[in-house]
């Protein structure tokens, strides 16, 4: 019975879950690609790009805590359908930028409008997986963003040749690529189940069984802890310094998303279509490595270290790529090890809060965590282009995200589990 229902919720949340964060990453993150042509046609500085870029997550930290508490008391289903189809609109909007400031304020509200998604997934995964399956469907479902970086790339490069209608393919690419957003709203509707006591799909006993392991869970975390209040959970040391290792990552983890393509620009004789396709590299690489950690960290119920090793190798990859500057294949295969290591930090993490803390709380925390950590997604792309306007390379820049990646994994070493 159980692993007849591990395996059925699996197959049926996970795909469109993955599905789901595709679209969202996609959407977040081609600005990237956009920014290949956008720079030159609207004169934006390095500065001005990359601040454009990072505001995003100015807004998005907005709904971080109240959309995980709202997917934990209302309804994941309604909550994630309505942030889809908001960012949709939001997203093909992007497309018809004409200066700075209308750069700043749509990244901010796209940011605005896709805040409460990430922690409503991950506070919806803990009302269908175990403790003990939640790094594995963490990792599967975070799988979507190497293979949205992937799948974009190529994508992306298509698209940026378009010129329809005397329109650049820089806006064709922002444009279009809303769309499937808005659909996968809609679908979300009809799709999605909140909870297991509610599933049709499963059989009876099926049901029973699911909801009966999470609940047993449940008593076992208050009986060990007690509950806490909102504000007691945001005060304990570990929910800081797991917010603070998360924030470190994210600092280096979007530094490198959103730069990676106009880095790769750099070497020597490529197209743009070129360019998009070695920028999909690191992603693909990774893809296989964060499920074998998330796997393997399932198997042996360790977290920390998982975390702890991946956010370093992150940062060593990032220095050897400037100490091998000049030869561009071991340049690639340099930045696929960092990419290997952010990717990897994720679904371990993610599997962290819930041992320290009880369920309500816990997906308060999941907010506060991502609320804190996605500042990195401001601080990375905006530090890389400012050092890269100020010292003319990007040397700089990626040396200030290898010290953020290493000091994330150094944070987690210091926690103690009790």
């Amino acid at each position: 019975m159980s692993n007849q229902a591990r395996r059925k919720i699996a197959r049926r949340l996970i795909p469109f879950l993955f599905l789901l964060y595709i679209t969202a990453f996609i959407d977040r993150v081609n600005v990237s690609f956009a920014g290949l042509d956008m720079t030159r046609e609207l004169h934006f500085s390095n500065e001005v790009f990359g601040f454009g870029a990072g505001i995003f997550f100015f807004g998005y930290c907005l709904l971080e805590i109240p959309g995980a508490m709202l997917a934990q008391s209302w309804s994941a289903r309604k909550w994630i359908a309505a942030i889809m189809i908001v960012w949709g609109v939001l997203a093909g909007i992007t497309g018809l930028i004409q200066t700075a400031a209308q750069f700043n304020a749509i990244r901010f509200l796209l940011g605005l409008a896709e805040g409460g998604f990430f922690p409503a997934v991950i506070v919806y995964l803990t009302h269908w997986f175990r403790q003990a399956d939640r790094a594995k469907a963490i990792a599967m479902f975070m799988a979507a963003i190497p293979v949205s970086n992937a799948v974009g790339a190529p994508i992306a490069g298509l698209l940026l040749h378009l010129h329809w209608l005397g329109i650049s393919g820089w806006r064709w690419l922002l444009i279009l690529e809303g769309i499937p957003a808005f659909l996968c709203g809609i679908v979300t509707l009809f799709y999605l189940t909140d909870w297991p006591k509610d599933a049709r799909w499963l059989s009876e006993g099926e049901r029973a069984w699911i909801s009966g392991e999470l609940e047993r869970e449940a008593r076992e975390k208050a009986a060990r802890r007690g509950h806490m209040s909102l504000l007691q959970a945001f005060r304990q040391p570990v929910v800081l310094a797991l917010a603070l290792s998360y924030f470190l990552i994210n600092t280096t983890g979007y530094g490198i998303n959103i730069w990676l393509p106009k880095m790769i620009q750099k070497l020597p004789g490529l197209t743009t279509m070129q360019v998009s396709l070695v920028a999909a590299i690191p992603s693909l690489c990774a893809i296989p490595a964060m499920l074998l950690v998330g796997w393997h960290s399932d198997r042996t119920g360790e977290r920390k270290w998982h975390a702890a090793l991946a956010a370093i190798l992150a940062g060593v990859g990032l220095g050897l790529s400037q100490w091998v500057a000049g030869m561009p294949l071991l340049v690639v295969a340099c930045f696929a090890i960092a990419v290997i290591g952010v990717m990897s930090y994720y679904p371990t993490f993610w599997a962290l809060p819930t041992r320290f803390l009880d369920d309500s709380t816990a997906a308060a925390s999941f907010g506060f965590i991502n609320l804190i950590a996605n500042f990195g997604g401001f601080a990375g792309p905006y530090m890389v282009g400012f050092l890269t306007d100020r010292t003319g390379t990007y040397v700089a820049g990626v040396m200030l995200l290898v010290s953020t990646a290493i000091l994330s994994g150094l944070v987690l070493m210091l926690l103690r589990e009790r």
